[in-house]
């Protein structure tokens, strides 16, 4: 499968996705399009899975009946991602078009300081 990784996640990430042929939508000259622009650029350029972290995507656009499937994480961030890279995978594997399938991954939160005022 034909794989496209938007520019909200890592990079990097397109190492740790197997045995499919994987493109950014940088690499593409996508930057910056909108997700339902998006989603037509790449259904047009042959791609079958659009994986992202925007978790709204499927809300915001109607993918029924669209030849390209979703998989949308629940994080951004490469050292949460990181953890969940067999979900990730399965679920990038399991693809099916005009479908979006959520992978739960936790969220970044930054520890909380005790007290009104930070320590010096």
């Amino acid at each position: 499968m034909k794989v496209l990784l938007d520019e909200c996640l890592p990079q990097k990430l397109r190492h740790y996705i197997e045995n499919h042929e994987v493109a950014t939508v940088g690499y593409m000259g996508w930057s910056g399009i909108t997700n339902g622009k998006l989603l037509a650029a790449a259904e047009d350029a042959g791609f079958d899975v659009l994986l992202t972290g925007d978790k709204g995507l499927g809300y915001q656009n109607n993918l029924a009946g669209r030849p390209i499937g979703v998989v949308a994480l629940s994080a951004i961030s490469w050292n949460i991602i990181r953890h969940h890279l067999p979900a990730m995978q399965k679920a990038v594997d399991d693809a099916q078009p005009g479908i979006v399938k959520a992978v739960e991954c936790g969220v970044f939160s930054r520890p909380r300081k005790h007290g009104r005022y930070p320590s010096p």
